[in-house]
């Protein structure tokens, strides 16, 4: 409804109201129906202003063409609404998307990581990989010195030209006591008058401890003494030579036969001891961590150690070590399984050494076997009587 129709709907309405109130008071008839006229136009131009109005009030409520109408108002109001809505999900698929793109790149660099961690070698490896060639190079200066303590103890054991048996068995043993008594002159040697002082190893010659109480053999010494103990007891003095005219005559080439064989008995049996003397003798330099494990086992840490010295660190290391077994419980599944292998190998390689040992053990009993069965023949041979044969 506009301000030009209702003033003009005040305007009639007043217009009414002052013409009845002025006019006389006429006769019944005439005035009502003056008054009945008045009512019926004012009805009828009240009807047209209402009906007026009501289009007035629907154009603006349906007229869409019309931008203050409400139907315009609610319509736009209903797009802005759905603007909204679709920003809405706009946003929030712009989010998700940062949140997928992120969260992937998250995951791949994790997945990097653990592939870095998979391929990288541990601290534990390397040090076990250091230990091991230690290793190696230790079992390849044990052999050269296996091959220097048999080219000194074979000919001594054969009594070859210039060795003491050589000139007889009196002189084998002449010098065997003159060796002991200046190397392992001990308490009771000195009490007969045979020394003059006890030496620094006494009886050294005849214990097992100088052999096996350690796992390398000090470069002070312990090296001769470990070897003269093997001389000790495997063979003190060697039988004397067969020499000259003995070799030539029929006894004697059966007495070189018999000696022969008793030279390489005892060449085998020297050849073991000599290969243990060897797996002990310092011929390696440590690593910071080998010698750290020495010290962890309460052991004094040594510049230089053996084969087997070298061998046990390893082993000892992943048996007892704090920092080895802390360090397996954090390894990824990678460097648990190189440490297994690296295990396996290490197991492979002491097969191979027990192997090497098993045929040491097996000559050493195919050679008992041999004498045994020989001194039985040789029973059974002396009870025969000497054969006739016809010419």
């Amino acid at each position: 409804m506009t301000k030009q129709t209702t003033r003009t709907l005040l305007l009639a309405a007043g217009v009414c109201i002052m013409t009845t109130s002025l006019q006389p008071r006429q006769a019944y008839g005439w005035g009502e129906a003056a008054v009945v006229a008045a009512i019926k136009a004012l009805q009828h131009f009240t009807g047209e202003q209402m009906d007026k109005l009501g289009s007035h009030i629907t154009n603006s409520l349906n007229d869409m063409s019309d931008p203050h109408s409400v139907s315009s108002m609610i319509r736009d109001a209903a797009t802005q609404q759905a603007n909204y809505a679709k920003g809405q999900v706009a946003a929030q698929s712009r989010i998700a998307d940062a949140q997928n793109t992120a969260m992937a790149a998250f995951l791949r660099r994790q997945q990097e990581t653990g592939i870095r961690d998979e391929h990288m070698m541990s601290p534990e490896f390397c040090s076990g990989l250091d230990s091991q060639q230690a290793t190696m190079a230790a079992a390849k200066a044990s052999r050269s010195a296996l091959g220097a303590i048999t080219t000194i103890v074979e000919p001594r054991g054969e009594a070859a030209k210039g060795t003491p048996s050589y000139y007889g068995r009196a002189q084998g043993v002449d010098a065997n006591t003159v060796f002991h008594l200046r190397r392992y002159c001990s308490q009771e040697d000195v009490d007969a008058g045979l020394c003059s002082s006890v030496s620094r190893l006494p009886n050294a010659d005849q214990r097992a401890s100088t052999l096996f109480m350690s796992d390398t053999l000090s470069s002070d010494g312990a090296v001769d003494a470990a070897n003269d103990y093997s001389t000790s007891l495997i063979q003190p003095v060697a039988p004397a030579a067969i020499r000259g005219e003995q070799a030539s005559s029929t006894m004697g080439r059966e007495q070189m036969i018999q000696r022969r064989s008793y030279n390489a008995r005892m060449s085998l049996a020297r050849f073991i001891l000599a290969f243990i003397t060897a797996l002990e003798t310092p011929s390696v330099s440590l690593t910071a961590d080998q010698k750290k494990e020495m010290q962890a086992e309460g052991l004094q840490p040594l510049d230089r150690a053996s084969w087997l010295q070298a061998m046990s660190l390893e082993v000892n290391r992943r048996v007892s070590s704090v920092s080895w077994n802390a360090s397996l419980q954090a390894m990824p599944t990678a460097s648990v399984l190189r440490e297994i292998a690296t295990e396996l190998a290490q197991s492979n390689y002491l097969a191979m050494q027990n192997y090497r040992l098993g045929l040491y053990q097996a000559s050493v009993g195919a050679t008992g076997i041999a004498q045994t069965e020989e001194a039985h023949m040789q029973r059974a041979s002396n009870k025969m009587p000497s054969p006739t044969i016809n010419p």
